[in-house]
């Protein structure tokens, strides 16, 4: 597409793309490798358990922020890339909404980027993202010196910086935002899915059920978490429909069942 018409598919990750919360799915490796203690497990737990429930609003999103910060001061970067990189398809795979999967295939089918757009810590998005086949991705970095976390965030993405997030790669990458795509389950990212032509809620809080209804926003309900390995070695029949008419689904799933494998070794 020519520059300034590029589309872009820009997805939040927790509640959205999987069925848990992506920071506190790495709770219990990070406790067994002695970066966290039995009651930050226990804090995060509960944390979890709130946000599962009724979803996080913008006082529990900074509290959330402020623990953050606090619990990974003096972090060793390296170790936490190698427990996410040691843990991902354990953890994360079968967590993975099979409507996700096929919303993130139709738009990769359809030739857009596919973005995800997290609160939750790079190392951690990161990887995941690279497992769905995303062409960016979008999240919370901290400071780094020596190759620790000082505790410092330098930049948080969440509410307005996701904004700024996605603004700045519509800059550089050439999307509309005017013609791109956002989902996302939480009222925080308002801001995200005003900030494109085709915003839509996915599994809403109560909050933004209530903003989309308002706005005519589309809502959707993903709820069959499910692995993208064993997806991909027996494909849905949606899957196979959109392969047998397009034939570049296959490629996509070749793609993500390559990474799944490479890092299975």
């Amino acid at each position: 597409m020519a520059g300034g018409q590029r589309v872009a598919a820009f997805f939040d990750l927790d509640k959205t793309v999987i069925a848990k919360s992506s920071t506190y799915v790495f709770s219990k490796p990070f406790y067994a490798q002695g970066l966290l203690n039995r009651r930050a497990v226990l804090e995060s737990s509960y944390a979890h358990f709130l946000f599962m429930l009724s979803g996080a609003d913008h006082d529990q999103m900074e509290r959330m922020r402020a623990n953050l910060t606090n619990m990974v001061a003096g972090w060793d970067v390296e170790q936490v890339k190698s427990i996410v990189a040691e843990t991902l398809h354990d953890l994360v795979d079968p967590l993975i909404y099979a409507e996700a999967a096929d919303l993130i295939a139709d738009h990769k089918i359809r030739g857009h980027d596919v973005v995800i757009v997290s609160a939750s810590g790079e190392e951690i998005v990161a990887p995941i993202a690279e497992a769905l086949g995303a062409s960016h991705t979008a999240a919370t970095r901290m400071v780094v010196e020596d190759g620790h976390y000082t505790g410092e965030v330098e930049f948080y993405c969440y509410g307005a910086g996701k904004v700024t997030a996605i603004e700045k790669l519509a800059a550089s990458e050439g999307y509309d935002l005017t013609r791109c795509y956002a989902y996302s389950d939480s009222v925080t990212d308002v801001p995200m899915l005003s900030a494109v032509g085709h915003p839509t809620a996915v599994n809403p809080d109560r909050n933004l059920r209530r903003e989309a209804v308002a706005k005519g926003w589309p809502i959707l309900t993903f709820s069959n978490p499910v692995s993208l390995w064993a997806r991909f070695q027996s494909p849905s029949s949606t899957t196979l429909a959109a392969t047998a008419a397009v034939g570049l689904s296959a490629a996509l799933a070749g793609a993500i069942s390559y990474r799944l494998l490479r890092r299975r070794r």
